[in-house]
């Protein structure tokens, strides 16, 4: 079976399963190695760093680390384990996935799970991506960043109506 850590930064209390959302903002999960930069595959990441997103501001929420990955191929080391799922249930809640790669079938459940998954094509640093992120916000958002605002609630979607 495929373990999960959660690894949030707490204030002399302690978290639920899964911290709180900021009001208004994007929950966002990024595939990375080494939680400095999105260079990670959905499958074979060891971690996620999660930050919840506004216009204004990111602010780290959590990193969650996987036992058991995959290689590259798609090839699971563990045979007959759901590593897809358990990656797939860890991250719901989330609004965004940025990734180097995703399979279909994995990107189904993803979206399945009502996550929006993005391929990136190389790797940058999460700053960096958190900061696009945050001009998206600030600027005319893309209609698939409308559409995922106002199913969070970030936004309301009569203001996107309004601007078309």
């Amino acid at each position: 079976m495929t373990s999960v850590r959660r690894l949030s930064l707490a204030a002399n209390k302690v978290h639920a399963l899964a911290p709180r959302q900021q009001s208004g903002a994007l929950r966002v999960a990024i595939a990375t190695q080494d939680m400095e930069c999105l260079n990670a595959h959905f499958g074979s990441a060891k971690l996620f760093a999660v930050y919840d997103v506004t216009a204004d501001d990111s602010t780290f929420v959590e990193a969650l680390a996987f036992d058991d990955i995959s290689d590259e191929s798609g090839k699971h080391r563990t045979e007959g384990d759901d590593c897809i799922g358990a990656r797939v249930e860890a991250l719901k809640g989330c609004h965004l996935l940025f990734c180097l790669a995703i399979g279909g079938p994995s990107a189904a459940k993803v979206v399945s799970a009502k996550i929006h998954p993005i391929k990136v094509p190389q790797p940058e640093s999460i700053e960096d991506v958190l900061l696009r992120t945050r001009t998206m916000l600030r600027t005319a958002p893309p209609p698939w960043l409308r559409k995922v605002l106002t199913e969070a609630g970030a936004a309301k979607k009569k203001s996107f109506e309004d601007e078309d």
